[in-house]
């Protein structure tokens, strides 16, 4: 099974975008996300949209943060990316009149709530510049390493 990584994918971007000079270009994000710049200007339109981004024509132009990273959440990004679903369970539909079908069905309609209650209101708490942070504190201690920019 596939999983949603935009989430994933455009935090990344947006922590980049803070530390990069200028503008970045729909084609230097694609090209960092080895997919095609149409799907970064799809995806970069719903931020500007919410006024996490802009962007800018012509020569120089491109995608510049809008607001300060410690003004952006996990949960702001996720609801701009139109709160993609957050679990692969899926509840059955087969036999809506089974009672065993009904009992699970509740059972985890249930849980999956809770849990997604829970994870929503984490993402409330963890701004971008916390994320931006973390990934400062993992780069020191792979400075050191051959390869350490490869980290990035």
């Amino acid at each position: 099974m596939r999983h949603d990584t935009r989430l994933s994918r455009v935090l990344h971007i947006l922590i980049h975008m803070e530390k990069d000079e200028g503008a970045a270009t729909s084609e230097s994000i694609a090209a960092m996300l080895q997919t095609n710049p149409v799907v970064v200007r799809r995806t970069m339109a719903g931020l500007r949209e919410q006024g996490y981004v802009s962007s800018e024509k012509g020569h120089g132009g491109g995608w510049v943060l809008a607001r300060p990273l410690d003004e952006i959440t996990l949960l702001d990004i996720y609801r701009a990316l139109g709160a993609p679903g957050l679990f692969s369970i899926g509840l059955a539909g087969d036999n809506p009149d089974c009672v065993i079908e009904q009992a699970v069905n509740a059972a985890l309609f249930e849980a999956m709530t809770e849990a997604e209650s829970i994870l929503l209101s984490r993402f409330g708490n963890i701004t971008l510049s916390a994320l931006a942070a973390e990934s400062i504190t993992r780069w020191s201690k792979v400075s050191n390493h051959p390869s350490a920019m490869d980290q990035l």
